[in-house]
């Protein structure tokens, strides 16, 4: 990691200043090597916020998966009581509430992320008062973030799979239909043929 400590407003000072001494003693490696890149420059925040804001994603994925894996079209798993709410109007419904909040907040991430860029965009090359709004964003961000890990962690620890509907559900639908067609293939069909006679075995 480089100091900025020395940079200034935009292109240094004129005082005397060792800053190899002011950084070691802060426990950088060195000084920056451009004022201007010290001040005016706020990547490592935009950096940062991308990595949460594609960490949401994917937990916004698994989220949504495990959203339709708890309906009762599939009922493949069931949550733990402590991570969902009964319906205000349907006695028998069980919402997953963590999975849909976690859902909702990806975008709250993604809007961090574009806060950041559409406050650096049109700035010049130098400090700016319009960086200090990058606090905000980074650190709702990060505690985000770690809301939803700490919030999914143990649900996902808890749930509990319904093995025999997963089973019922893959013997549903032809799914050794491929398998087929890939068989005839290699026993000297070509592939194209084999693919439509399997197909129409499976519709007839």
């Amino acid at each position: 990691a480089e100091c900025p400590l020395g940079s200034g407003a935009l292109a240094g000072t004129t005082y005397p200043l060792d800053r190899f001494y002011t950084a070691q003693e802060l426990g950088f490696a060195a000084p920056c090597g451009n004022s201007i890149d010290g001040v005016s420059d706020r990547d490592f925040c935009i950096e940062l916020t991308s990595a949460m804001a594609t960490c949401m994603m994917h937990l916004s994925r698994l989220s949504e998966e495990i959203i339709l894996w708890c309906s009762w079209e599939f009922k493949f798993i069931e949550l733990d009581d402590a991570f969902t709410t009964g319906s205000s109007i349907m006695p028998q419904k069980k919402n997953p509430d963590v999975t849909e909040l976690i859902r909702g907040k990806t975008g709250r991430v993604y809007g961090d992320l574009n806060t950041l860029l559409v406050m650096m965009k049109g700035i010049p090359l130098a400090y700016d008062k319009d960086m200090q709004e990058d606090k905000e964003a980074v650190f709702d961000a990060v505690d985000t973030l770690e809301l939803c890990l700490k919030t999914i962690t143990p649900m996902l620890a808890t749930m509990t799979p319904l093995p025999a509907n997963m089973r019922r559900a893959a013997a549903k639908g032809f799914i050794n239909a491929t398998d087929c067609a890939d068989y005839l293939t290699k026993k000297g069909m070509p592939f194209r043929d084999a693919y439509k006679c399997t197909g129409t075995m499976v519709g007839a």
